[in-house]
């Protein structure tokens, strides 16, 4: 096995025992990219050099007896979407296809302070708007088990890279599924924290109520690792949340004996759903039982509000944080003569932003605009607490769900670009956890009939992490799903 294939603990053990160096595996990762990159678009820019030179220091501090950081020497892509001080930071966007920032988003600093190696950042939907990773000004992200398909989105790079050893874990973010449903196309661990558990500092934003940061991995190991990395308050944050930080890796406990899990019975009727999914995930729940969970079918009325509640408020409030966006202090500038400021505004904007993000802004500002934010906007912020009040009745008497993570495997790419209803119906298992600020986590569960990963969600209540992570660690640890790689090489 390639040292690339390899998760962060085991490569943690290696360099502690200096069976490997921090170099090789940082060489390892590039040859790999070297390899499979122009197949799969995982990413929009490199910094080897950097990484080298952090991998260096690693391996000096090493050689000097000196403690490394768990995450230390280890490769890790970082989403597009994050600042990265000194290197480009573009969103998946031709309007900020030229922005260097000058600071690093809170969760990169938390990072670079472990000595983690930043490969490079990974391509995503243009401002995270998007389940495919097609909407990218950057081009289209492949899934490594068969590149006709999507990754999905919108942190298909970081999914895929992660998949296919073009980094060992990566960082995403999650607005109503971007880390989720891409773990689950793409075959690998992904989950979305508690709103508030991770700074959103230099997070460029989409939805600022719904967005937020969490890790991709191998394996759960792997994510708790990188949650304790990145978790805990941030005074640059408002939204960040002061409550001790657990070391997850304690929760990684192989035994769900009496755990009471909720199946909720909304999940397992929609019309555009797999069987083979269906069935994967029934298997799943059987296994958790078997290894002596107590599952029952709970109800969650208001899911079926879900993605139109998600439409109206995530589109207003990228109506409200895209307005910043307009040629006068960073990003792209038209060329083209204007006759005015507006007029300037205007060309800059109709040439800086893709179709996807032009209709979202659009439909936000039409939803909050005088005469119709009560109608719009003010009344989905009500159904919202209905959505969250479900998931607190349930959590009163279960100690997680379980669910699919998305309705269908990978589909093709282009296949659903002109019918964006469908699009949409992507994400219909996990914009409900956005909408209730609650933590989720998916892993693989299986594969379809023609090789594509399925995922199984969990989802538990707010700041109760540790809860995923056992579930989910007792799972992983009793079947071998989570082991297989994409053969793309």
């Amino acid at each position: 096995m390639e040292l690339y294939d390899l998760t962060a603990h085991e490569i943690h053990d290696l360099l502690v025992k200096r069976a490997v160096s921090a170099v090789e595996v940082a060489e390892s990762v590039f040859r790999q990219i070297d390899k499979v990159e122009e197949q799969i678009n995982s990413y929009i820019t490199l910094t080897k050099e950097d990484a080298l030179a952090t991998a260096t220091a690693v391996d000096n501090k090493i050689k000097a007896g000196q403690e490394i950081a768990p995450l230390a020497g280890i490769p890790i892509a970082l989403k597009d979407i994050l600042c990265t001080r000194g290197v480009l930071t573009t969103c998946g966007s031709r309007i900020l296809h030229n922005f260097i920032p000058p600071y690093d988003a809170t969760v990169v600093k938390k990072l670079r302070e472990q000595d983690v190696v930043i490969i490079g950042k990974a391509n995503m939907d243009e401002f995270a708007m998007g389940s495919s990773t097609e909407t990218s000004y950057f081009g289209v992200t492949r899934n490594p088990w068969d590149t006709s398909v999507v990754p999905g989105g919108s942190s298909g790079g970081s999914a895929a890279s992660v998949a296919v050893g073009e980094a060992i874990c990566s960082l995403g973010s999650d607005t109503g599924g971007s880390i989720r449903q891409p773990a689950s196309l793409s075959g690998v661990v992904g989950l979305k924290p508690t709103y508030g558990r991770v700074s959103r500092y230099g997070l460029i934003a989409f939805a600022s109520s719904l967005d937020q940061i969490g890790p991709f991995g191998k394996d759960v190991t792997d994510c708790a690792t990188l949650l304790n990395a990145i978790s805990g308050l941030d005074e640059m944050d408002s939204t960040s949340v002061d409550i001790p930080v657990p070391d997850y890796t304690k929760s990684l406990i192989n035994d769900v004996k009496g755990l009471r899990l909720g199946i909720p019975k909304e999940y397992f009727v929609d019309e555009g759903m797999d069987p083979e999914v269906t069935e994967k995930v029934r298997d799943a729940i059987k296994t958790l039982e078997d290894l002596g969970a107590i599952c029952e079918e709970v109800s969650l009325p208001n899911t079926k509000y879900g993605i139109a509640d998600y439409q109206i408020i995530s589109r207003a409030e990228a109506s409200s944080n895209l307005a910043r966006f307009d040629g006068t202090r960073y990003g792209h500038r038209t060329h083209e003569e204007a006759d005015s400021l507006k007029e300037m505004y205007r060309k800059t904007r109709s040439e800086g932003f893709g179709e996807e993000v032009k209709l979202r802004i659009m439909l936000g500002t039409y939803a909050l605009s005088s005469g119709y934010y009560d109608a719009y906007y003010l009344k989905a912020q009500k159904v919202r607490t209905f959505i969250k009040n479900d998931f607190d009745k349930v959590f009163e008497k279960f100690d997680a769900l379980v669910t699919p993570t998305s309705p269908t495997p990978a589909f093709k790419i282009g296949e659903k670009m002109d019918d964006l209803l469908t699009m949409y119906l992507s994400d219909i298992f996990t914009v409900n956890g956005n909408m209730a600020g609650i933590p989720g986590i998916s892993l693989p569960c299986g594969f379809s009939s023609s090789g594509l990963p399925i995922g199984l969600q969990i989802m538990a209540k707010t700041f109760d992490e540790e809860m995923l992570f056992r579930v989910a660690y007792t799972f992983e640890q009793n079947t071998d799903h989570h082991l297989k790689r994409p053969e793309i090489r």
